[in-house]
């Protein structure tokens, strides 16, 4: 069994391709599409076994789809748990223009989810031993109420797990009612969380520690893109710097992202490691075409300049 669970509760096939030029009212010819299995936590555990950890992915799945992405799944090796549904694993589609290199991410709604299945999912997620780390990413579909991720907050400490997630809107202040070990919004989520339209860095610090004094949160990493993340704990801010590179896409970075902070806490490694090896991991996913995650070997090589650019701006040398 596996000591890192992930939850996908709207999981998606990300099909990618490209056209010359992107034109309205003619027929487009598109490069070979290329499929892989998507969602959160999906490419969570994706991630985590590409860095050479071990992952297993819980989700909802149904129809022809849901069995094409099961398959998609297996082909790369990531032991999948697929919780039946009688709606279609949803589609979405990543359009490059090639003429441009503007990127168009085209996001289908879900299914339909009903009372008993996500019901099902729960037990499913109950009835599993040994879970060291439980992390619920992505959107809900329509059907499943947010209150869910209390529920998988609930369950985590139970077992004695530490509960990751990456979320927004209800959703995320469900997960944050009932606890959560650590939570990883972006700025414009965390921004919804406080009301506001955006924040600055001195707001983001304040926003977190808000969050973190008024509920049970011990970690906030607020992913910032380009300029890295931002670390807060009761009696810690820290900016991890990101490295300058030349970015390819941006689908996957924040999976990558949050995987690289769960593989190296399982790992051992303090939540400031944990936070620049994420970041490292985030910025690797950027140098990959359509939705391709982080690949290991990039990763570390950012990873040592991160590291260097921290201790050039801040002074703290790991």
């Amino acid at each position: 069994m596996s000591a890192i669970v992930t939850i996908t509760l709207n999981p998606a096939i990300d099909k990618s391709t490209s056209v010359p030029v992107l034109v309205p009212e003619r027929k487009l010819k598109c490069s070979v599409p290329l499929f892989e299995p998507g969602g959160g936590g999906v490419n969570v555990a994706r991630a985590i076994i590409r860095l050479g950890g071990d992952a297993k992915a819980v989700y909802l799945g149904g129809g022809h789809s849901g069995r094409f992405f099961e398959s998609l799944l297996r082909a790369e090796g990531v032991p999948g748990i697929s919780v039946p549904i009688a709606g279609h694993t949803r589609e979405n589609l990543i359009l490059t223009d090639n003429s441009n290199h503007a990127q168009y991410r085209l996001g289908m709604p879900g299914p339909v989810v009903d009372t008993y299945e996500w019901q099902h999912l729960l037990e499913v997620i109950r009835q599993m031993e040994g879970i060291e780390y439980l992390v619920a990413s992505g959107s809900l579909c329509p059907g499943v109420p947010p209150d869910i991720f209390a529920s998988f907050s609930a369950i985590a400490a139970i077992k004695g797990a530490r509960f990751i997630v990456d979320t927004s809107g209800d959703a995320l202040k469900e997960a944050l009612r009932e606890g959560a070990y650590l939570v990883k919004p972006n700025i414009r989520e965390l921004a919804g969380f406080a009301g506001a339209n955006t924040l600055n860095a001195m707001e983001i610090v304040d926003v977190a520690r808000e969050i973190i004094s008024k509920h049970r949160c011990e970690v906030i990493i607020v992913s910032m893109g380009e300029a890295g993340a931002m670390l807060v704990t009761a009696d810690l801010s820290i900016k991890v710097p990101a490295p300058v590179v030349r970015r390819v896409s941006t689908v996957g970075a924040g999976d990558s992202m949050l995987a690289g902070i769960v593989y190296s806490l399982f790992a051992g490694k303090d939540i400031l490691e944990a936070a620049q090896f994420g970041v490292a991991c985030g910025t690797a996913a950027t140098l990959n075409p359509g939705t391709a995650l982080c690949k290991k070997e990039d990763a570390l090589i950012l990873f040592e300049e991160v590291r260097r650019k921290q201790s050039l701006t801040t002074g703290i040398k790991r």
